[in-house]
């Protein structure tokens, strides 16, 4: 798989010849969402989300890995997810920068007060060749965040189903942008090398590799994304240990509709630990987990009132076998309960007074289903929220 994922990251290379556009906020514009207007400009900008939230079902077992897992039946609570604090400034015509300041309630202080820390810092070179841009430092990988996560639309709601798992957002590296033909913005790529640890710093020799092609088609109203990465991690019983995903984007978009379906598969090569029943030995196997996520979104009244609505479902181990085995464990973050299998579902409603302003009533659902050798009950997070959501700056 590693030969694979090197072989597309060349082939991409090579033909490599136009620049993406480093904001996919604004994906299907044709208009770079980062554009210098003059040399030395610069702005400041940010958003925060939250909810007012009550949770109707928990499971108890903290199974699922999201936001609400291990979170107690019958718990209300005011809270904020995440704000961003960001600024973007053109050095001149052909280098900019940007930095954000990210603060998170899953990620806080010894205290539970949450704090700010460094997501994004890196410096752009425009077109290092025609149509091509190189990215120094912390930044947005190719895995969703300039792909689904914007034309889904609403990460104030719930994370995309292969964030949740655990690929990156973001990461510290090195980047090339393109797009194949400048003129018209329809085609694109980009490959990223970079340390696999986010915000943290580097604490083994081994790299991530991010790679992805994408393209617009019936006048821009349907987008095609293709994606592969590669990621060597700490050997497991003294085995080579890596995981490699390949997953496949696509969405139909007009201005009053949008639907879409992601899925993938991650390859995790001598990954989950399973113990026989026979003679109590390990087996380390090599497993694949797959996930597909559905959403539509949609106008009910114009620049006033939208509906959104989404379905995934995920199974972490496609080797159970109770069989022969007693017992699983997995061993990459995201994917190291293989015993349960995962369905999600959120839909809502989403009150616009203003374009930069959103009041969102809408339900949250996790449902996890046991697959493993130990009878576990089913049970599902339902947890009902009103969320909002502002942007400033923008």
């Amino acid at each position: 798989m590693k030969k694979t994922a090197f072989s597309l990251l060349i082939i991409f290379w090579v033909i490599a010849g136009t620049r993406q556009t480093a904001n996919a906020q604004y994906l299907l514009n044709n208009d770079s969402a980062f554009k210098a207007k003059t040399p030395m400009t610069g702005h400041l900008w940010g958003y925060v989300f939250g909810d007012a939230y009550y949770k109707g079902s928990a499971d108890t077992l903290g199974r699922g890995g999201a936001q609400y897992s291990g979170v107690p039946k019958n718990r209300t609570a005011f809270q904020i997810r995440r704000a961003y604090l960001g600024y973007d400034f053109n050095i001149n015509q052909k280098i900019s920068t940007e930095v954000l300041l990210e603060a998170t309630n899953s990620e806080t202080l010894s205290d539970s007060k949450m704090a700010f820390y460094v997501k994004l810092a890196n410096l752009r070179v425009k077109d290092l060749w025609k149509g091509t841009d190189l990215v120094l430092g912390q930044i947005s990988t190719p895995g969703f965040a300039m792909s689904s996560e914007p034309l889904w639309g609403y990460r104030s709601i719930e994370k995309t189903q292969i964030d949740v798992r655990g690929t990156p957002s973001y990461d510290l590296g090195a980047a090339l942008q393109g797009k194949f033909d400048p003129k018209t913005g329809n085609f694109g790529y980009d490959l990223m090398v970079a340390n696999g640890n986010g915000a943290k710093q580097e604490s083994d020799n081994y790299k991530w590799l991010y790679s992805d092609i994408w393209g617009k088609f019936f006048d821009k109203h349907l987008y095609v994304n293709l994606y592969a990465d590669y990621n060597q991690m700490s050997p497991i019983n003294g085995l080579k240990h890596s995981r490699n995903m390949f997953k496949g984007f696509v969405a139909y978009t007009i201005p009053t509709f949008t639907v879409g379906v992601e899925g993938y598969i991650n390859n995790l090569k001598n990954d989950d630990q399973a113990t026989e029943i026979s003679t109590g030995n390990v087996d380390v196997l090599s497993v694949k987990a797959k996930g597909i996520s559905v959403f539509a979104r949609g106008a009910l009244i114009k620049n006033k009132l939208n509906f959104f609505a989404r379905y995934d479902a995920s199974n972490p181990n496609d080797k159970i076998d109770n069989s022969k085995y007693s017992k699983y464990v997995g061993n990459t973050s995201g994917y190291n309960d293989p015993n349960t299998k995962d369905q999600f579902i959120t839909a809502g409603l989403d009150f616009t007074p203003d374009s930069k302003v959103h009041f969102m009533p809408n339900v949250w659902i996790d449902s996890h289903k046991n697959q493993g050798p130990v009878s576990k009950y089913n049970a599902s997070d339902v947890v009902y929220r009103l969320t909002f959501y502002y942007i400033f700056g923008k």
